[in-house]
This record gives structure tokens, sequence and C-alpha cells, in this order.
């Protein structure tokens, strides 16, 4: 990377300001050009500053950080990475990602210099990341209600026995936009791993099962993994599967293994599917940074299962899709607004 990133960070702590500033200026390739105590003058600082990327939190007296992405939105979409406190903000962060966000971190509760420094280098990669991606795809997408389910009368499973799904960055709408056009006749368990701050994937769950034809739960210990349900990895653990004596599969959340950048991970879902349905697995790795799900992907080819990755088109950032794709561990491709069809035509 050779782009010098210009970010205005926006946050209604003088602390924080200081203390984000310091934390971005640790990176060669990032500028911080202004800081705003709110979101009236964020909006007037976009403007004169133009930067390239913001760093929003969400709870600020005025024009709070969802006013100033719906907002901001309507002038000129930029990408935004929220940081917040997932306890105090956990509704308005999905909001925030609704209205065009691109990516978050959560903001320690205890903001002393040590504890606000620990997200030094995510914050850093994931501005770095959003600095990167086109303005086409911070547009805000059609409403998720509006999506129509894939016209299916009735689904039969020839080939595969589970669905598994992996997706990082822009996966919160991506995923809205995809699994409320699942019929409620979609006919094999599904089970994702979405990066997310702990503290999130419980409400994100109950969002997306509001809208869904199917029901979509976060996993808990002892879920039965059966046909009519989505499973989301909980934050902070891995979903894996465990095959009972009656043959029912259940979900296990496991703290091992403790050496992957993610938990949950793509790659322990993935692999731990094929360990239990051996050729009769697809994957589906989706818009999102990094290479997590490739190890996971090949695992599921050795078996002898399926995988589909998102076209880069509609990826968000085109990351975790091209580590699969260049591995040459894809079998098809799919824009987002064909995948739901893509993974029906695949079952």
């Amino acid at each position: 990377m050779n782009k010098i990133i210009r970010v205005l960070v926006v946050d209604d702590s003088a602390f924080v300001r200081k203390v984000v500033k310091e934390m971005l200026s640790r990176s060669p390739f990032i500028e911080v050009v202004g800081a705003a105590r709110d979101g009236n003058e964020a909006l007037e600082m976009v403007e004169r500053l133009n930067p390239d990327v913001v760093t929003l939190d969400l709870i600020m007296p005025g024009l709070d950080g969802v006013g100033f992405l719906k907002e901001q939105m309507e002038r000129r979409p930029l990408p935004v990475v929220i940081a917040s406190i997932a306890s105090e903000s956990g509704e308005r962060a999905l909001e925030a990602l609704d209205a065009g966000a691109v990516d978050f971190v959560q903001k320690p509760t205890a903001l002393s210099t040590e504890k606000v420094f620990e997200i030094a280098d995510d914050l850093i990669e994931k501005v770095k990341t959003a600095g990167e991606i086109s303005i086409n795809q911070v547009r805000v997408r059609p409403s998720p209600e509006a999506a129509p389910s894939v016209p299916v009368s009735s689904i039969r499973a020839e080939r595969v026995d589970a669905v598994v799904m992996g997706i990082s960055t822009g996966g919160p709408p991506a995923l809205k936009s995809l699994i409320p056009q699942l019929p409620k006749t979609f006919p094999v368990p599904m089970a994702m791993v979405l990066h997310m701050p702990e503290g999130f994937t419980k409400l994100y769950a109950g969002q997306l099962d509001r809208i869904s034809h199917l029901r979509v739960k976060e996993a808990e210990e002892g879920d039965e993994f059966i046909p009519g349900t989505v499973l989301l990895a909980r934050a902070g653990r891995h979903l894996k599967f465990k095959r009972e004596t009656d043959g029912r599969v259940l979900a296990h959340l496991d703290a091992r293994p403790f050496d992957t950048p993610h938990r949950p991970s793509v790659n322990v879902l993935f692999e731990s599917a094929a360990d239990i349905f051996h050729d009769r697995v697809l994957g589906v790795v989706m818009t999102g940074m990094g290479s997590d799900g490739k190890e996971g992907a090949a695992w599921i080819k050795s078996q002898g299962g399926l995988i589909i990755t998102e076209a880069e088109e509609t990826c968000v950032v085109y990351g975790m899709p091209r580590s699969v794709v260049e591995a040459n561990l894809s079998d098809r491709v799919a824009p987002l607004y064909d995948m739901a069809g893509t993974i029906i035509d695949m079952i």
C-alpha cells in the first residue's frame, strides 16, 4: 500500500479522540486530518477536509453517529468504521451498518490508556481496509425486507446435507439481502460465521430472524442442526458439530483452538462440518478481508464437498473469496444478488 489514508476521528470524548489519533498515527499509511466532537461538527469537517475514512462513535450529544451516517450517505458516501462500546450501543451499531458503515471495532468499557490501545492493531487494519473500498460499495443497499424469496415450490437436497458460510467486512447487510431470499422449504441446515465483536451476534441473529423465512438464532451449546434453522456462531466461541449415537447433529461451542486470528473462525466451522458430513457439505465464502475460510475450504474439497465464492463485483472487500479462488478451491462464483439461487442450484 502506497496511498496515505486521510482519516477524520469523531468522538465526543476528548480523551478518546486523542488516543485514537495516537493509535492511527502508528501507521505510516494513515494521516489523521481532523477530529470532531459530534455529528454536526463531523458533517462540516467532512465537507471541508474531504477525508478518505471516518472513525465514528455512536453515542454523542446532538447529532449522534447514526444520524451523521444517514445524513453523510445522502450527501456523499464514504467508508465509515464504527468505534463504540457494544453494551451501550448494540442496536445502534447494527442500525449504523444498515445505514452504510463498513465495519466496526469495540471500544473497551474501561477507557484507560492501556485498554484503549488494545484495539490499536484491529482499528488500523480496518481503517486501512476501508480506505481501499470503492465508493460504490458503501452506498446503502435496498431494504432487505423488499428482497423476494427464491421462487421454489419444493427443493430436494440431492448432493448436500449442510451449508456452512463464512463472511466478514460487509457481511451484515449482505446477509440481510441473502438469507431472506431462502424459502421456508430450504431442505438442509445452515450455519454461519460472521466476524463480529462480542455482544453483537445475538442481536444481529434476532434482526435477521425477523426478516427471514427460516429461523435464525445465535448458536447455543446443544442446538440441533436441522433444516429450517440457520445457526450464527456466537462471537468469542468457535462453532463446531458433534454427532450423537442416535444420529442427531448438535452444535458445540468451543474456545479451542486458541491460535486462530478470529474466534469464531470460518476455518474451524468448515473443517468440523466436513468431518461430520464428509462429501455432502457446501461451503460459501463471502465478502471480507483476510483469508479465513481458505484452509476450511480446502478441507471441504478434500472430502469431496463443494465451494461457492462471492463475485468480486459485489464484495465490499474481496479478500476471503479471493484467497479461495486463487487457491483453485471455488466450484462456482456468484454475485450477491444471485447467491441464493446458486446455493439452491448447488444443493
